[in-house]
């Protein structure tokens, strides 16, 4: 039977000493036997539990709850390794989705000696826009969608949201009922386009549209002046027939 001594442990594994002890005092990991004298031996269940303990730290999860989860086995070790390679590949997304963002700083900065403030502006928001109000969390269910929708139809969105706003700015400015036919038919394309965006996702649509009240411009986008048309096509949608 293979066994290692606490400082063995520590030194392998690239914990400390002092933490092994800890985790022996509160219960989370006691070693499984000791030597004639008293020291801490380990074996290679202890090891496969020092493991789960690593991912669930990794995750997030505070000791007690860990220790909780371990002893009442809540999770099994195939649970514990595969919610830990989710959050890992969540974060390697994020990771490239940044090193996208990068790349076309970098190309703009090979075509061009300088690069203007502007420039340096709008990439620092693409950084940080969405950031601000996505969890990483909704923002590794955007990339998922933009995936799932694919570019040529992102591509149609984009171009179809400048016409359905043309057509929802001229309906409000002639002041048409919010509940006249013509405008509930524009209602039912926005929120169309916004589930398609969110994926009918309520948490992400909250976060939309927190972003779009609180920000006055998002990629070049003229927000503040949309928020009217936004509180039309909600009253458009508060009708019985919309």
């Amino acid at each position: 039977m293979r066994t290692w001594k606490v400082g063995e442990l520590a030194k392998q594994t690239g914990l400390t000493v002092r933490t092994l002890h800890h985790y022996d005092q509160i219960g989370l990991l006691s070693p499984s036997h000791r030597t004639a004298a008293g020291h801490r031996l380990y074996v290679e269940d202890d090891v496969a539990r020092l493991q789960q303990v690593a991912s669930l730290r990794n995750l997030g999860f505070p000791l007690e709850e860990i220790r909780d989860v371990l002893n009442d086995r809540r999770m099994s070790p195939l649970q514990v390794v595969q919610l830990h390679a989710d959050r890992v590949r969540q974060q390697v997304r994020s990771q490239q989705r940044l090193v996208e963002r990068l790349d076309a700083l970098a190309k703009g900065l090979q075509m061009a000696e300088t690069v203007s403030a502007d420039q340096l502006i709008q990439t620092i928001e693409e950084i940080t826009m969405f950031e601000k109000y996505y969890t990483p969390e909704q923002m590794d269910y955007l990339a998922q969608r933009r995936e799932q929708v694919g570019e040529g139809r992102i591509a149609e969105v984009e171009a179809e949201w400048p016409r359905l706003m043309d057509q929802v700015r001229a309906e409000m400015e002639a002041g048409t009922d919010p509940c006249d036919p013509r405008v509930q038919e524009l209602a039912r394309r926005w929120k169309g386009l916004v589930e398609e965006f969110t994926g009918g996702n309520e948490g992400i649509r909250q976060s939309l549209g927190n972003l779009y009240q609180n920000e006055s411009t998002v990629h070049g986008m003229d927000v503040a002046g949309m928020r009217p048309l936004m509180e039309y096509v909600g009253r458009a949608w508060g009708c019985p027939q919309a």
